[in-house]
C-alpha cells in the first residue's frame, strides 16, 4: 500500500466530524487521525525515544494496531491471522496478562521492522476490522465495549503522539519546528469563536478574578450514558466546603513573575521531594524555556523556539512546580473533587476549546473579551495539577484479565490532573476524566489553576 507524505496533518477540522458518528466511520476516522499526526515527519524522527517517558512514533502508530488485532480480532473474526508473529512482543506495552514485551527503555532500539511496514500492519489490520465491524451486532455485547474501548486507547496514544513528538523535536540541536506558522492560521471554516484567540508575545493577559463555588455534599463520578473508564467509577458522594477558584489558567507571563521573585531558589515554597528535584536536575524554568544571554525569554512550540507568549497558559510544569507556584501566590491547587464540582457549577463543556484538532498543538491565550464572570479554559489548553493522589473510588472493583491492568494496576504514588489539554482528542474527554502523572513528569501539557 502507497503513502503520500503530507506536510500538515489532516485531522478532524472546527466541527470535529468524528463526534456523533456511526461506530465504523468513528473508527475510521480515529485511525486516520493518528496516521495525520505522524505525516509532518521524517521517518527518521520516528524512531528517536530521547526519555523514558517517551516513545518512538512509530512504536506508538504499531501499538494501537496491536491492541486491536489482539484484543478484537484474534478474539471475534474467524480465522483470522496475525500479520507478523513477533509483533506481540514488539509492541505490547505493559500488559503482563498478554506475554513477554520488549523494555520500554528499549523502544527506541527498534529500527525494525521499518516504518513502510508499520502502515502496512495498520492497513491489514484496519482491513480486517472492517469486516469485525460489518458483523459487529451478532458478536457478544463485549465485543462492541471492546470496540469503544479501542477508540479511547487509540485517542490516548493520539495524545502521547503529540506529546512525544514535541520532546523528540525539541531534543535535536536544531530546534526543528512540527509545522510552520503558515499551517498554523484557523481554517477558513472556522469561525471567530472557534478559534482560539493569539495574543502578542509581548503582550500581558487580563488579570485572574477569584469566583465562588457553593460547599455541599455531591455525586462524584461519571453519571451520564456515554464511554467512562473504570477509574472514573463508581459514583460517590463527597462533602466539599465552599471554595473560590481562578477563573483562567496560570499564564507564562504569572509564572515568569514567581521566576523573576527567586521562586526556583527559596526553599520555603517546595515540597521536600520537589526542592531535592529542584537543585539535583538545576531546573530553573519550565520544560521548554530558554533564555538568551541579553535575558529574553524563548520557548519552544509547535513551530519552534518563539518568543515567550506573555498571555498562553503556562504548560509542562511538574506538580512540584505548580504547587510551589500557588505557595508563592498565597493559594492552592485545588482537589479533583472541587475541580469536577466547579467544572459542573460552571457548567463547562469542550465546545469551543482547544483541542488537538484545533490544529495550533499549544496552549492559546484567553481571548480579550472573555468574561470575567465566567470560569474559562476548564476543558482543553491544559491539563490541570489537582493535589488529590490518585487513588480508586470507594467500592473500585478491578476487572480480571488484561483489563484489569488497564488502569487499576496504577493506583498508587501518582496525582489527578482534570480538564484535558490541547493536545487532547475532544471526543476523547468528558468532566469526569481522570488523568495520572508521578509527580516530576513534565513532558505532557500539564498547567496550573489555583484555588484558596
Amino acid at each position: 500500500m502507497d503513502f503520500a507524505y503530507s506536510p500538515l496533518p489532516t485531522l478532524a477540522g472546527p466541527g470535529h466530524p468524528s463526534i456523533g458518528l456511526a461506530l465504523p466511520a468513528h473508527f475510521q476516522a480515529v485511525r486516520a487521525q493518528s496516521v495525520a499526526l505522524v505525516q509532518p515527519l521524517l521517518p527518521e524522527d520516528t524512531v528517536v525515544q530521547p526519555s523514558l517517558d517517551v516513545s518512538p512514533p512509530k512504536w506508538h502508530l504499531a501499538h494501537t494496531t496491536w491492541f486491536w488485532e489482539t484484543m478484537l480480532l484474534q478474539k471475534f473474526l474467524p480465522g483470522y491471522e496475525v500479520f507478523h508473529p513477533e509483533y506481540a512482543f514488539l509492541f505490547n506495552s505493559y500488559y503482563n496478562s498478554l506475554g513477554s514485551r520488549v523494555n520500554r527503555a528499549d523502544r527506541g532500539t527498534l529500527s525494525r521492522p521499518p516504518l513502510a511496514d508499520v502502515y502496512r500492519y495498520r492497513a491489514y489490520v484496519d482491513e480486517h476490522m472492517a469486516a469485525l465491524l460489518a458483523r459487529l451486532a451478532e458478536l457478544p455485547a463485549a465485543a462492541t465495549e471492546l470496540v469503544e474501548l479501542g477508540l479511547h486507547h487509540e485517542q490516548q496514544h493520539q495524545e502521547l503522539l503529540a506529546t512525544d513528538i514535541k520532546y523528540i523535536l525539541s531534543t535535536n540541536p536544531l530546534a526543528p519546528g512540527y509545522l510552520t506558522t503558515e499551517q498554523l492560521a484557523p481554517p477558513a471554516t472556522q469561525t471567530a469563536t472557534e478559534a482560539p484567540d493569539f495574543a502578542s508575545p509581548g503582550g500581558a493577559a487580563r488579570p485572574a478574578a477569584w469566583l465562588p463555588v457553593p460547599g455541599g455534599i455531591y455525586a462524584i463520578g461519571h453519571q451520564q450514558a456515554g464511554f467512562s473508564f473504570d477509574n472514573e467509577l463508581p459514583v460517590h458522594e463527597v462533602l466539599v466546603a465552599p471554595f473560590e477558584l481562578q477563573n483562567r489558567l496560570v499564564t507564562n507571563g504569572d509564572f515568569l513573575q514567581f521566576i523573576e521573585a527567586g521562586g526556583y531558589r527559596q526553599f520555603q515554597f517546595w515540597l521536600g521531594e520537589g526542592w531535592d528535584l529542584v537543585n539535583r536536575e538545576s531546573w530553573l524554568a519550565p520544560l521548554y524555556w530558554s533564555q538568551t544571554t541579553d535575558g529574553q525569554w524563548l520557548r519552544y512550540g509547535s513551530t519552534g523556539l518563539a518568543p515567550l507568549n506573555l498571555a498562553a497558559p503556562v504548560s509542562h510544569v511538574s506538580f512540584y512546580e505548580a504547587d510551589a507556584y500557588a505557595q508563592w501566590a498565597g493559594a492552592r491547587l485545588p482537589t479533583e473533587a472541587e475541580w469536577e464540582t466547579a467544572a459542573r457549577h460552571f457548567q463547562a463543556t469542550p465546545q469551543g476549546g482547544n483541542w488537538l484538532e484545533t490544529g495550533y498543538f499549544d496552549p492559546q491565550p484567553l481571548a480579550a473579551n472573555a468574561d470575567p464572570g465566567q470560569c474559562h479554559q476548564l476543558l482543553g489548553d491544559c491539563w490541570e495539577w489537582t493535589y488529590s493522589a490518585y487513588h480508586p473510588y470507594p467500592g473500585y472493583q478491578r476487572a480480571a484479565g488484561a483489563l484489569g491492568e488497564y488502569n487499576g494496576k496504577f493506583m498508587l504514588n501518582q496525582l489527578v490532573l482534570r480538564g484535558g489539554s490541547c493536545a487532547t482528542p475532544e471526543s476523547h474527554i468528558r468532566l469526569t476524566y481522570r488523568n495520572f502523572f508521578h509527580a516530576d513528569k513534565r513532558w505532557q501539557f500539564t498547567g496550573i489553576r489555583l484555588a484558596r
